[in-house]
This record gives C-alpha cells, structure tokens and sequence, in this order.
C-alpha cells in the first residue's frame, strides 16, 4: 500500500504530481480550512502531512494520529505547531526557511507606503468624487525617515536591504545583534528597544511570536513611542495588543498601523480574540489590513509548496527532510518505503 500524505490546503497541481506517484493523498480541494477536530480524523492513519497557517498541532493531535512521521508545513514562522511534542512522537517537522522573505518584504513595503501615503483612502476618493488635483492627502515620506526593525532574522534583513534604496535613517533592535559587516551592508545601526521605539518614524515588526514577544508592543510601549510613527506588521498578530494600538490611534499616539497578521490567526493561543478589533475595522483612515498575503506571490508559493513536497519525498527515500526543524529518533516505519 502507498503510504498517505494529507494536503490541508489548496496547493498547485505540480504538488499533487509530483507526490500522487508514491503517495496515496487526500487534499482539502475548498478554500475552507479544515477544522482540528476534521484534520484529526482525516489524517488518524496518515504517514505524512503537508500543513498550512491554519493548522494547528500539538501533542493531543499526534496521539490521535500515531502513523504520523512526518509534517512538512509550508511556513516560516511555526508557532502554531508544538514542535517539542513532534520531537517525542517521532515525527519530522520541516519549514519553507527563506522561500517566502522575499515576497513578505516586499509587502512590508508596500504596507509602510501604503499607510503613510493614503494609497486607500485616495483611491476611493477618486473613484467617489474626483475633479481634478486639490491639497489633500499629504502623508509621510519614506525618504529620510528613521525606521525601526523589531528582529533583525531573514525578514527583518530582507525589509532593511528593500529600504537602502529609500535613503532610510535605519536602527533595529534584537535579542542577537548580526555581524558588523552584515550591518554595514544592509545600512542598519543595532539601539536598545527603547532606542527604537523613541526615534523610529516607522515601526516594522518581524519577530517571531514567542512567549517572550507576544504583546512586546504593548500600552507601555506605544508610550515610549515616537508621536506619529506608523507601526507595521507583518510577522504575527500577537506581538502587538490591538487594544493598545487601537487606543494609540485614537489620541493621535500613533499616525496609523498596517498589519497583514491579527491576534485571531494565532491559534496556539487559548486566550486568543476570535475577531479582529472591530476598533481597527473601523478606523479606515488610520489603518491598512490584509488578509495575510504576505507569501502570496506566486512564484514564492509554488517554490515553497514544492519544496514541502520534496521535504516528503526525502522522508521516504530515508534521508533527513529538507528544512528540518528537529530531529526526532529514528522509530519503525508504518509502513515499507
């Protein structure tokens, strides 16, 4: 018998030909995630899984689904996915580790330009009552402001390379502080947290959401921040309280918060909200929201797709999976490669 893989979302079809060949595969094919309590069922007796944002697994899962050895996920950041219960089930789990930077970065800009300049709000004016140039609309440049990066990993580096080019006053903050030659190239000077929050004219967050960095930007640190900064987002809902950045926006605190993440997508959470802050929805002509697209490019999402397919076709050929995050113990198999 073919060993089954399960695809919990839509992929491109070369996935589903690259692995039809050697595996058995169920794919959810509708644009609604499966819920928990659905994968659970779906995957009790599969060998292999292709995971997506949406999913979220964890020990109770893995005991529902003992053939499970392997989860290839086709994200960056994991902190839905209990990698520790992984490890102890002797299950794999791999990540997509550079493949989508990129089209996050480029978003991230797009984001920062967006907000500061009104692109929203402009376009439905002219699509509402256009009779030629007025002076309205006058927003925040890029060129020559100081902008912050909260995490200085992958996206952090790729957002600072895109804002050479702008001629950015550029200071990040991390827990690591990179190589100086690496700082020198990307034109970045390393502050204190409250150094970049003090000074930054733009915000950018690209921290993984940890314990430690959940609501890092909290009442107390939109306080510290710079009258008029634009927080942007695209690393994960969490980091920041959309209350506090909700009540930064309304006294004037903050210029404006883009975000293509919200708290409500971060299902390891127990106490996490199950809407975004009607507060933010609200609020048009301070915010800009996305519904996650920050990968959604699609040269990035096939390669990354692909590469998740591969990770499987690794596991069966019995060789460590490409973008291995652990490294569980080698058990037997449920079924004959």
């Amino acid at each position: 018998m073919l060993p089954k893989v399960v695809i919990t979302n839509r992929v491109h079809p070369d996935v589903i030909e690259l692995l039809q060949a050697r595996c058995e595969l169920t794919v959810n094919l509708d644009r609604k995630p499966w819920s928990c309590e659905e994968l659970a069922n779906i995957a009790r007796d599969s060998v292999g899984m292709i995971a997506f944002m949406t999913d979220c697994i964890d020990g109770k899962f893995l005991k529902r689904c003992p053939d499970l050895r392997i989860i290839a996920s086709v994200l960056k950041g994991y902190d839905n996915f209990d990698v520790d219960a992984c490890t102890a089930g002797g299950v794999w789990f791999t990540v997509v580790p550079n493949g989508l930077t990129a089209a996050t970065a480029e978003l991230t800009i797009g984001l920062m330009i967006g907000i500061s300049r009104h692109i929203v709000e402009a376009d439905a004016y002219v699509r509402l009552n256009y009779e030629g140039w007025r002076p309205i609309f006058y927003g925040q440049g890029l060129e020559h402001s100081t902008v912050g990066i909260l995490g200085m990993g992958a996206i952090g580096q790729a957002v600072a390379k895109r804002l050479r080019g702008f001629d950015c006053r550029t200071l990040y903050f991390d827990e690591r502080q990179i190589e100086r030659h690496q700082a020198l190239a990307l034109g970045v000077r390393y502050a204190n947290f409250d150094e970049v929050l003090n000074a930054s004219d733009f915000l950018v967050v690209a921290l993984p959401l940890t314990k430690r960095t959940q609501h890092i930007i909290d009442a107390d640190a939109i306080g510290k921040i710079k009258t008029g900064c634009y927080i942007i987002n695209p690393a994960r809902g969490s980091i920041v309280s959309e209350e506090a950045v909700a009540d930064g926006l309304s006294t004037g605190k903050l210029a404006g918060y883009a975000a293509d993440v919200f708290e409500m997508e971060d299902w390891a959470r127990k106490d996490r909200p199950k809407t975004i802050s009607s507060r933010l929805l609200k609020d048009v002509g301070h915010t800009l929201l996305t519904p996650h697209v920050g990968s959604a490019e699609g040269r990035a999402r096939y390669v990354a797709e692909m590469e998740m397919a591969h990770s499987i076709l690794d596991y069966l050929d019995g060789r460590v999976p490409r973008g291995a995050v652990n490294n569980p113990k080698p058990g037997q198999s449920a079924f004959q490669c």
